[in-house]
């Protein structure tokens, strides 16, 4: 197959002006999946789900709706906006099934790592902060055991990032596994890689924004009360599901770039 060289900018660019192109688009197949979402951490929420293990079992939960969501938008990428056949959260396809292997795959070991870490290293007193206050040998101990799962956790990210593209394969039904992602993607493991991060991270930064922001506004309009708190997650929650479709977006120009794919056409030798 012949060398294709991504662009950084071309891909930020294109990705970008395709979302916004498409707002009307995406909040109609953001929401039963953003509704979902909500609905996820609001029953969190009232079931009191407040320690570590709820909140990564809440993560992990909300892994479903995020799914479906992306699916539908990257098959809107790469097969044209009129090739839907169904609202995604109306149902759950050997598609999706697929999908969320794929993605297991790509970043299980990732959120693995993540969990260890943050079981690791358990709540820290914020008193510990104080400039002076004597070390918790405890607290000592547990960073130390949790220093080899946040070196281990980096790299995982990198590689997942490095091999994500080929998650908009599966959501055109093609055959794919993570062994090709990086196969097809040598010589641009680093752009891709520097893209999906400024992606996400963008989105994360975008999203802390909002969430203060909102939260700002409806303390002031409604007070400390759990209305407020409701209207900040509704709102952060979309705006991560924003962030999510460019990503998908990212990955979906990767995978069509590298392999210059078009539907019903084969996938090309790997040299």
């Amino acid at each position: 197959m012949p060398v294709v060289k991504l662009s950084f900018i071309a891909l930020i660019s294109e990705s970008f002006g395709f979302f916004f192109a498409n707002l009307r688009l995406f909040f109609h197949l953001v929401t039963i999946p953003w509704i979902a979402s909500i609905a996820i951490r609001l029953v969190g929420s009232a079931l009191g789900l407040e320690s570590v293990i709820g909140v990564l079992a809440e993560k992990a939960l909300d892994v479903l709706p995020m799914v479906m969501f992306m699916v539908a938008w990257q098959r809107v990428v790469l097969l044209g906006p009129n090739r839907g056949d169904r609202l995604p959260g109306l149902g759950w396809s050997p598609r999706e099934t697929a999908y969320l292997v794929h993605l297991i795959k790509v970043g299980g070991i990732t959120f693995v790592l993540i969990a260890a870490f943050v079981l690791t290293i358990g709540t820290m007193d914020a008193g510990m902060l104080t400039p002076g206050a004597p070390i918790d040998p405890e607290l000592a101990r547990r960073q130390s055991l949790a220093a080899p799962l946040g070196a281990g956790f980096m790299i995982s990210v990198l590689l997942a990032l490095r091999i994500s593209y080929g998650l908009a394969a599966t959501a055109v039904d093609v055959p794919f596994s993570p062994r090709l992602s990086w196969t097809y993607g040598r010589g641009n493991g680093w752009t891709i890689i520097g893209v999906l991060f400024l992606t996400f991270a963008a989105s994360a930064v975008v999203t802390t924004i909002a969430t203060l922001f909102t939260l700002g506004i409806m303390r002031g309009m409604l007070g400390a009360n759990e209305a407020a708190i409701v209207v900040t997650w509704t709102v952060a929650i979309l705006v991560s599901y924003a962030g999510t479709a460019v990503a998908a977006t990212v990955q979906a120009i990767i995978f069509r770039r590298l392999l210059d794919w078009r539907e019903g056409a084969p996938l090309p030798a790997v040299s």
